[in-house]
């Protein structure tokens, strides 16, 4: 899990690759660097990354730098454990962003660990503690990225303040960030993100999703892969149009609410808040654990599953006939249909209501 002072993040290593950088100034365009490779890291502290499709072999990166002391930064590139890499450096301990959308959410403020290189987030919380703030006093600079991925290519975008947007981009994606918003669309490969605050939204997704976020709104639909997994500090989930044989989603607190699910295996832990979900399909296991708030299952008429439901303080809801072996006033235990999956859910508080889904 990120916070708002330093996050590790591990990096593979792939030799052998060659890097060109070709510096094209084009006034407001920015430069233009070319990387070569199959395994590509960028780095910018401040203002935004866009990733894009691109044409050709080799990831092209153009930067834009904005602000008062934005002559003071500079772009460097080469390999670092086998991987290439294209850092935007800031020469100062402290840098001023005012964004005045607040993407980066949070109270305006966070710090980050960054070595002379320029990369962070993957140093073992070694390097200069640098903070980011809305205040003034700081380097006033910004970057901002535009960067082109051919087909294939696994890229990882690294962005401590601001906002990173992915689009039609087809490849293993990182995307780690400290305060930031995240927004990904149309995008073919796994998708592999890591953040500290900020709303994250990812729609249409062909690929395995996997999610680590402190704090934000998470919003995700049309989702189809093997595997969709989302750790989540706090912060509320909604999620729409989600096809994967596994889901696993740890929440803190905010509460889950997710429509029309088609899994094979769903495991559901909620700290805090109601928990709703909508299953399209019959299921090997549904496994809800909540510890505040109340539990809603909608389910289809042909479902069968063994059952297990306890729910400390509420009530039990049953829409459906059901075989009982037990029923206690918190604890139900039984078979639906043909009992070949297996429902258990535990509800330390509020009511839990399986429901037949129309």
């Amino acid at each position: 899990m990120l916070s708002n002072t330093s996050r590790i993040l591990g990096l593979s290593a792939l030799a052998g690759i060659a890097l060109t950088a070709t510096p094209l100034v084009a006034g407001a365009q920015g430069e233009r660097f070319t990387l070569s490779g199959g395994d590509v890291g960028i780095y910018n502290l401040v203002g935004s990354i866009k990733a894009v499709s691109g044409d050709g072999g080799d990831v092209i990166v153009t930067v834009a730098k904005a602000g008062k002391d934005a002559g003071q930064l500079r772009v460097e590139q080469g390999p670092i454990h086998g991987r290439q890499t294209l850092r935007v450096i800031y020469p100062a301990r402290r840098i001023t962003f005012a964004d005045d959308e607040r993407h980066w959410g949070g109270d305006g403020r966070t710090t980050v660990r960054v070595e002379d290189n320029g990369t962070f987030d993957d140093n073992d919380g070694e390097g200069s503690r640098v903070e980011i703030s809305d205040r003034s006093g700081g380097l006033e600079a910004r970057a901002d990225l535009t960067v082109a991925i051919p087909k294939g290519k696994a890229v990882s975008l690294r962005l401590a303040a601001g906002e990173v947007t992915v689009s039609n981009v087809d490849g293993e994606i990182s995307i780690g960030v400290d305060a930031a918003r995240v927004t990904t669309k149309t995008t073919r490969g796994g998708l592999s993100l890591d953040t500290g605050s900020g709303e994250v939204s990812i729609t249409d997704v062909q690929g395995d999703v996997s999610l680590d976020t402190g704090s934000g709104g998470i919003t995700l639909a049309q989702i189809r892969g093997d595997r969709l997994a989302v750790d989540a500090g706090s912060g509320q989930l909604r999620a729409t149009d989600i096809t994967a044989k596994t889901i696993d989603l740890d929440l803190g607190s905010g509460g889950a609410k997710l429509k029309n699910v088609v899994a094979t295996d769903v495991k559901l832990d909620c700290g805090s808040g109601s928990t709703e979900i909508d299953l399209a399909s019959d299921v090997r296991l549904l496994d809800i654990d909540a510890g505040s708030g109340g539990v809603t299952v909608w389910i289809p008429a042909t479902l069968g599953a063994k059952v297990d439901i306890e729910a400390g303080s509420g009530g039990i809801d049953l829409d459906f006939p059901v075989t009982v072996s037990r029923w206690d006033s918190d604890r139900v235990v039984g078979t639906i249909g043909d009992g070949q999956g297996t429902i258990r859910i535990d509800a330390g508080s509020g009511g839990v209501r399986l429901k037949k889904r129309s």
